[in-house]
């Protein structure tokens, strides 16, 4: 634990990071079964939370509703979610004896993370949101990483609660292999739903017997009220946390009545977009999985404020910087929708990396309904290492040249933004992941925030 820890301080004394994984790669050398130690001495188990979209944000609303009831979790809050990172995790919330100073762990895993995630943690219970198309170079298309889930799932140990998500035919179908029934979750509300599958949808055909799905309502990409017509019969499975009234109100934020076997809640959300109904509705049933009271979770709804990054509202400079990060076509078109529920966006900085964290191929652009920016966007500087790709993507989705800027540094580029930005208008800031630390490394250089792993 001591050896872990002075490593993460220098990390950061010596800015090389925020030293939120290196004491992942040190403590293993001394001791390999560090987490597995540690995580079995918690009064209240763990919980396991994964999927392409929402993992963060959900689980730091976990978190925030387990503080205000009293519950201390064990949390990997900075968002490192490789094993490295939940060992950083526990050494930093542990004292030097490998005693924890938290109730309950509470870990955002990486989708490909949670096989090897599982064998060395036992979980009480297993929490996963959604799989959509992420990464190509990395995890490949979804079937992959559904496969991963169904191999992780058979080694749960047989007392683990299994939370899933019942709008996405994916993840909905791991719980045919649970030894306990699962807990699901999903929307109800048809109102805020479509009736047709967009083009960029990602689990399209049944994987037990490859019929096309049939849907009645679609929420955002596969996600939605389906069946398959074929012979297996598979349809969505009832949820029993369901979020059954929704009002949209922008990008301000979001009123929502969710349905559980204990009862119904009703909360104003600060967190905008459908996409965050899914992410409330998935921490109520996480909550609810770990026995904490309907009152305390709707008053840790309405509280809870953006996590680092995601819908993150900064002021400066007599502006407001709407920050959301954007990493494949799913979460990018989502954001899009939200932003432009608001209104037109007058000023927009798109940062597009392609380092390892992000994805190196950035194909999946060309997925992303940015025809909708045409005719509701003054003006669209392009930054970041793929800022050429982004100004030719947006030039096909007939933006006009003019309202297109190409400039490659961050810095520069949100100086620019700001310059072009009227007082007191938003700018609206979407970074892939690389991209948004570089953007909230510009603003915590000014004062505006904290870094990353104080947030």
């Amino acid at each position: 634990m001591l050896a872990g820890r002075v490593t993460a301080d220098l990390s950061r004394r010596l800015g090389r990071g925020g030293g939120t994984v290196i004491a992942g790669h040190v403590v293993p050398r001394i001791d390999p079964g560090a987490l597995t130690t540690v995580t079995r001495r918690l009064a209240l188990g763990s919980v396991l939370v994964s999927g392409t979209n929402g993992k963060t944000t959900t689980t730091r609303l976990i978190s925030h509703i387990l503080r205000g009831a009293g519950i201390r979790p064990m949390h990997n809050r900075a968002g490192a979610n490789l094993v490295t990172g939940l060992v950083t995790a526990v050494v930093q919330q542990t004292d030097l004896r490998g005693r924890p100073r938290a109730d309950v762990g509470l870990f955002e895993v990486d989708e490909a993370t949670l096989p090897a995630a599982l064998r060395q943690i036992r979980p009480r219970a297993v929490l996963l949101t959604n799989v959509f198309r992420d990464q190509l170079d990395r995890y490949g298309e979804v079937h992959f990483v559904a496969e991963l889930w169904r191999r992780a799932v058979a080694i749960l140990p047989p007392d683990a609660t299994l939370v899933l998500n019942a709008d996405d035919p994916s993840v909905a179908s791991l719980g045919r292999a649970s030894l306990r029934p699962p807990l699901y979750y999903g929307v109800g509300d048809t109102s805020v739903g479509a009736t047709e599958l967009p083009h960029a949808a990602d689990a399209r055909l049944c994987p037990t017997c490859g019929a096309a799905y049939e849907y009645s309502v679609v929420y955002y990409s596969h996600l939605g009220h389906y069946r398959c017509p074929g012979a297996c019969g598979w349809s969505r499975p009832a949820p029993q946390i369901v979020a059954e009234s929704i009002e949209l109100l922008g990008d301000r934020g979001t009123d929502v009545r969710i349905r559980t076997p204990r009862g119904e809640l009703r909360a104003r959300l600060s967190l905008p977009g459908l996409y965050n109904v899914y992410n409330a509705v998935a921490a109520t049933a996480g909550c609810l999985a770990l026995g904490v009271e309907l009152d305390q979770i709707r008053r840790g709804l309405e509280s809870f404020t953006a996590a680092f990054g995601r819908l993150e509202r900064i002021p400066v400079r007599g502006r407001e910087v709407f920050l959301a990060l954007v990493k494949n076509p799913v979460g990018f078109n989502e954001v899009l929708r939200t932003v432009l529920h608001s209104g037109p966006a007058r000023t927009m900085l798109i940062l597009i990396n392609d380092h390892f964290a992000d994805g190196t191929d950035v194909s999946w652009l060309w997925d992303v309904d940015f025809e909708r920016l045409d005719g509701s966007v003054g003006t669209v500087i392009c930054a970041g290492t793929r800022a050429e790709d982004m100004a030719v993507r947006l030039k096909y989705a007939q933006v006009p040249v003019e309202q297109i800027t190409v400039e490659s540094d961050p810095a520069r580029a949100l100086e620019l933004a700001l310059d072009r930005a009227r007082e007191n208008e938003t700018v609206y800031v979407l970074p892939t992941y690389t991209g948004m630390l570089e953007v909230r490394q510009v603003l915590a250089r000014a004062g505006h925030v904290e870094g990353f792993w104080q947030d």
